[in-house]
C-alpha cells in the first residue's frame, strides 16, 4: 500500500501491511519523546507564574513584559518549518536532543541573567529549544502507532504537555517564592539534562525494519519540494488555521497575562488566581482525553468540535469582559478558565486535518506548518493585549478584546477552506481503498 493511503486509512479500518506496531516498546520509546516535551512545556510557561515578579526583577513594564512571551513564541513559530524539515532529514533523536541543549541552557541563562537584554536572549534561546520537542514527538507517534491511533496520541501528547504547565504552576511558582529567582530557574533546569540523558541512551526514531526510504537530493530543491507540497494539500492550511483559532485564548492566558489579569483586573489573590491557572490545565487534561477518544472513533466530529469550542471560548471572554460592575463573579471566572482548558485540545485537531493530506515522508513539515498557526495568533495577542494594556492605563477589557478580532479571522478562514479539504480527504480515501483492492497479496 502507498504512503498516501495508509494515510487515509479511517479508524475502524483494518492496519494495512507493514503499518507500524503499536504496543509496549512504541509507548515506552514515545514515552522518553513525551517526557522532553513535558520539560520543555515547564521552561516555556515558566514566565507565566513569574510574570510579575520578572517585571520588579528588570524594571520594566507591560509591553516590555509581554515581549519576553513575543520574543519566545516569535522564536518557535518562526523556527516550526526548518524543524519540521530537520525532522524528516535527520530524524527525532537528533532534533530532540538538541533541542533539550537549547532549552536547557536557556532555562539556566534566564536564572542568572542579570539585564533585560541577556534575559530576553534566554527565552530566546529557549523558545529554539523548545520548538524542536511538539513536531519530534508528533513524529515518533506516526511512526511508532498505527495510524488509527493518531488523533489519541496525538491528544495525549497535548495532555502530557498541560501536565508540564501544571507543574510550572503548582511547583515552580512555590519554589520561586520559596528560594528564590536564581535557585528556582536554576535548579528546574536540571530536568532538561536528566531527559537529554534518557533521548540519548534509549530513544530510537522508528521500529526496527522500517526505516523511511533515503532521499537522493537534500539541498535546496528538497526544502522547496516539501514545502510547496504540504503547502497545496488544504489539509495541510486548514489544520494551520483550526490551530491558529483554537490554540491562543488559552496559551496567552496561561503564559502570560492570566494572572495580571484575575489579580489586577478581577481583584484575586495570587494564590486564587494560581489555583484558576491550574483549573485551566486540568479542564485541558481531562477535555483532551475526550477530544481524543471522539476524533478517534468519529472523524466527522473534527469541525464540529474545534468551532464548538471557539464559539465557547469567544462566548464566555464576552460574558466576562462584559460584566457589569467592578468585579466578574467567581462562578463566571471557574466557567471561563474550565471552557479555556478546550483550547488545547482542539488545537490538537488541525494535526488531523494535516496528518491524512501527507504521506510520512512531509509529516514533519506539515506538522511544522500545522504548528506556526496557534504561535503566531499566541504572539499577536500577546502583543497586542501588552501595548493595549500601556495605551488604555491597564483596561483590561479593551486589551482582551483583541482575542475576538484573531477568532473572527481564524473561523473566516476555516469556513472557507473546510470544503476543499474534505473533498481532497475523500478522494484519497477512496484512490486508496482502489488500490487495496488490485494490488494482489504477496
Amino acid at each position: 500500500m502507498s504512503a498516501s493511503a495508509h494515510n487515509a486509512t479511517r479508524p475502524g479500518d483494518p492496519p494495512p501491511e507493514g503499518a507500524p506496531p503499536g504496543g509496549r516498546r512504541a509507548v515506552g520509546v514515545w514515552s522518553i519523546g513525551v517526557a522532553v516535551y513535558f520539560v520543555a512545556v515547564i521552561f516555556r510557561t515558566s514566565l507565566g507564574v513569574a510574570g510579575l515578579d520578572a517585571a520588579d526583577r528588570f524594571h520594566v513594564g507591560a509591553s516590555a513584559l509581554s515581549t519576553f512571551s513575543i520574543l519566545q513564541l516569535l522564536v518557535y513559530a518562526g523556527m516550526q518549518i526548518p524543524v519540521g524539515l530537520l525532522v524528516d532529514r535527520l530524524g527525532t533523536k537528533k532534533v530532540l536532543s538538541i533541542g533539550a541543549v537549547l532549552f536547557t541552557a536557556g532555562q539556566l541563562g534566564f536564572a542568572f541573567s542579570p539585564s533585560y537584554g541577556t534575559a530576553l536572549a534566554s527565552r530566546a534561546l529557549l523558545g529554539c529549544g523548545d520548538a524542536m520537542t511538539f513536531i519530534s514527538v508528533l513524529r515518533l507517534g506516526t511512526r511508532w502507532f498505527p495510524a488509527r491511533r493518531g488523533p489519541l496520541v496525538a491528544q495525549l501528547a497535548g495532555l502530557v504537555g498541560m501536565a508540564g504547565n501544571l507543574v510550572s504552576t503548582l511547583v515552580l511558582s512555590r519554589l520561586l517564592h520559596g528560594i528564590g529567582w536564581t535557585a528556582a530557574f536554576a535548579g528546574s533546569a536540571l530536568a532538561g539534562a536528566v531527559v537529554l540523558v534518557l533521548t540519548l541512551l534509549f530513544l530510537k526514531d522508528h521500529p526496527e525494519g522500517q526505516e523511511p526510504e533515503p532521499s537522493a537530493h537534500r539541498g535546496a530543491a528538497y526544502v522547496r519540494r516539501q514545502i510547496a507540497a504540504s503547502w497545496r494539500e488544504p489539509g495541510t492550511r486548514l489544520g494551520l488555521w483550526v490551530h491558529f483559532t483554537t490554540q491562543f485564548p488559552a496559551m496567552v492566558f496561561l503564559l502570560l497575562w492570566g494572572l495580571p489579569f484575575l489579580v489586577e483586573a478581577q481583584g484575586l489573590s495570587r494564590a486564587t488566581a494560581g489555583e484558576l491557572l491550574t483549573l485551566v490545565v486540568l479542564s485541558n487534561m481531562v477535555i483532551g482525553l475526550v477530544y481524543g477518544q471522539i476524533v478517534a472513533r468519529h472523524h466527522a466530529a473534527r469541525l464540529p468540535l474545534a468551532l464548538g469550542t471557539v464559539s465557547a471560548t469567544a462566548l464566555l471572554w464576552a460574558v466576562t469582559l462584559a460584566y457589569p460592575g467592578d468585579h466578574a463573579p467567581m462562578w463566571l471566572l471557574l466557567v471561563l478558565c474550565a471552557v479555556l482548558g478546550a483550547c488545547g485540545p482542539a488545537s490538537m485537531i488541525g494535526f488531523d486535518f494535516a496528518r491524512p493530506a501527507n504521506p510520512p515522508e512531509r509529516q514533519g513539515t506539515a506538522s511544522g506548518i500545522t504548528n506556526m498557526g496557534g504561535f503566531i495568533a499566541s504572539m499577536t495577542t500577546l502583543f497586542a493585549i501588552g501595548v493595549l494594556l500601556d495605551a488604555t492605563g491597564d483596561d483590561y477589557t479593551v486589551a482582551f478584546s483583541a482575542v475576538f478580532v484573531l477568532q473572527a479571522l481564524g473561523v473566516s478562514q476555516i469556513l472557507r477552506l473546510r470544503g476543499r479539504a474534505a473533498r481532497r480527504e475523500r478522494e484519497r480515501l477512496v484512490a486508496s481503498r482502489v488500490e487495496t483492492v488490485h494490488v494482489p497479496a504477496a
